[in-house]
């Protein structure tokens, strides 16, 4: 089973993209961030026409997030259960047995904002859903674009990054309590090349210097584990004409783990 979890910056100008990368990669269920379209211009058809079933939660400009799968999903949650917020962050969903969270983690601003306040109490109430969400579904992936380089080796200038926002002590403080609950950063269970990033500005020629952060993530939970085949960052798409500032990140399960 594939998965994949991918920032696209505005749906609206990267579908025709997100409909290649689809039909090449053929991904049984993709999360997406950024989608900034409202629900009612979601292209559903365009994507059942593809061959995916969709779930979505829009927002006006901002936000946006959606689950995409080969098979139908249950049991769907939009945001974080119990906290109020009127940001569209957070879908999760039922396929196969698998728990499927995606999440568009707050940017933050910088610290000492009251945007990086509120970035930190949601963290903390993602936090404490996600251990109910383990608790009656042992099989679960929580994957999105979590701002945050969770380690040095995450960012490209460690040093010139320090206590900058996506690399604060807080933020990664949070990012390991969620790995505290039982989670598992699946790119880092394999071997990887130094300097993998999954995100580059679009200034300063970022792309084509390599100048990239680490904050796009997949996190599996103990049961999944030895389940991991694979995981790796996909380059290919941010070379593209108007591309999003993102890469995605593909997840390989066994499928004999899955239900």
């Amino acid at each position: 089973m594939k998965l994949a979890t991918w920032n696209v910056n505005s749906l609206a100008v990267r579908l025709p993209q997100l409909m290649d990368w689809l039909a090449q990669h053929q991904p049984d269920v993709v999360a997406l961030q950024e989608t900034k379209l409202t629900d009612e211009k979601f292209p559903h058809q365009a994507l059942r026409d593809a061959g995916y079933h969709a779930c979505w939660f829009g927002q006006r400009t901002y936000n946006g997030v959606a689950l995409l799968s080969r098979e139908p999903v249950d049991d769907v949650v939009k945001n974080i259960f119990g906290f109020a917020d009127e940001q569209a962050r957070v879908i999760a969903g039922s396929v196969r047995g698998l728990r499927v969270i995606g999440a568009y983690f707050p940017n933050g601003q910088a610290p000492g904002t009251d945007k990086f306040e509120y970035k930190l109490q949601w963290m903390r109430a993602l936090r404490d859903w996600v251990r109910e969400e383990l608790a009656r579904h042992p099989k679960l992936v929580l994957m999105g674009d979590f701002n945050i380089a969770p380690e040095d080796r995450d960012v490209y200038d460690p040093v010139a990054w320090t206590g900058q926002i996506h690399c604060t002590d807080e933020e990664r403080h949070h990012f390991r309590e969620l790995l505290a609950l039982g989670l598992h950063d699946a790119f880092r269970l394999f071997e990887q090349p130094p300097k993998s990033w999954s995100w580059w500005d679009y200034r300063n020629l970022a792309f084509r210097k390599n100048q990239g952060l680490r904050i796009d993530h997949i996190l599996v939970s103990d049961a999944l584990r030895p389940a991991v085949e694979a995981c790796g960052i996909d380059k290919a798409p941010r070379k593209n004409e108007r591309p999003s500032d993102h890469a995605p990140v593909v997840l390989t399960l066994a499928d004999a783990a899955l239900g």
